[in-house]
């Protein structure tokens, strides 16, 4: 899926190594987007490609606030073409963490895959995170995408998703509390939710809290959540967080609010600028955010 290639451009410019798996087509979108893809600075060394079908295309628009839309030319696309069992086992044996969302769910064929490649990243001992990114215009037209979803979320870690996402959730279960004790019944550890400019809120079991938005001037907001969850994967990798050692760092309330800080300022300088790739920030634009603007005080309460 398009997102999780956005998270590892993300994670590649803040510094930090990352790889992207997935099929793209042997076509001129598919040799750009694997150039455009190593140029950034990700390891392309899992890509698969076909000429059984085109490369996926996906076209952004914005209104007046930058908000976006997409239009999307998939069916049939060679994304969809994608199978895990020609992956080796070094992809998971190797990884601090593996990052997949809803775009890749959306068929039988790729969300077995899918769901496959999350399988062999927990048994591998990997930090699994799932965003939902929700595009209804993926999915075919009579297909319900909860039961989907709900698969992959019961195999993550960490779960991101916006206000509206958790909001559709909730409707396939008894409310938004019912989301997240299901989360906890599974095996997730940490519940992010956005909300575009308005605070952040997260969840972990027995806690919660707030993070408020850095203050800048949004002009495209495409990026804002691949470079937020691609902050919060560097910084976790970066501190040798993984899937046993999350529950400690949750636990250590300052240790934290750095961590989301780093991820928050990371989506929030992704929206000064225009485009995807272009708009994930360098580690150092990251760290001088963090330092003129005065850490907001996170609300933390007890569930």
């Amino acid at each position: 899926g398009g997102a999780p290639a956005n998270v590892a451009v993300a994670v590649a410019s803040l510094g930090g190594r990352s790889g992207f798996v997935g099929m793209l087509g042997s076509d001129a979108f598919g040799d750009f987007l694997f150039e455009s893809l190593g140029k950034a600075g990700v390891d392309m060394g899992h890509v698969q490609r076909t000429s059984a079908a085109p490369t996926a295309l996906a076209f952004v628009t914005l209104d007046a606030q930058g908000e976006r839309s997409f239009s999307f030319y998939r069916q049939p696309a060679a994304d969809l073409l994608f199978r895990e069992c020609k992956l080796a086992p070094a992809v998971f044996e190797d990884a601090a963490a593996f990052h997949a969302c809803s775009n890749s769910l959306t068929e039988e064929g790729i969300a077995q895959a899918t769901l496959a490649c999350l399988r062999r990243a927990r048994q591998a001992g990997v930090l699994v995170s799932f965003d939902v990114n929700l595009r209804p215009a993926l999915w075919p037209r009579e297909a319900n995408p909860a039961p989907r979803i709900w698969s992959a979320l019961a195999l993550a870690d960490v779960v991101k998703l916006s206000r509206e996402e958790l909001g559709f959730l909730a409707a396939s279960v008894d409310g938004e509390a019912a989301v997240i004790e299901a989360l906890w019944k599974h095996r997730a550890a940490l519940l992010i939710v956005t909300d575009g400019s308005r605070p952040l809120r997260w969840f972990a079991p027995g806690t919660q809290g707030a993070l408020e938005s850095f203050r800048v001037r949004a002009i495209d907001s495409t990026a804002a959540g691949d470079a937020f969850t691609g902050g919060l994967l560097y910084a976790l990798a970066s501190r040798g967080i993984g899937r046993e050692s999350l529950p400690a760092l949750l636990a250590d309330a300052e240790r934290f609010d750095e961590v989301l800080r780093f991820a928050a300022a990371c989506g929030a300088l992704a929206v000064t600028r225009r485009g995807a790739f272009a708009a994930m920030p360098s580690r150092s634009e990251v760290e001088t955010l963090l330092h003129s603007q005065s850490p907001a005080t996170a609300e933390v309460t007890a569930e």
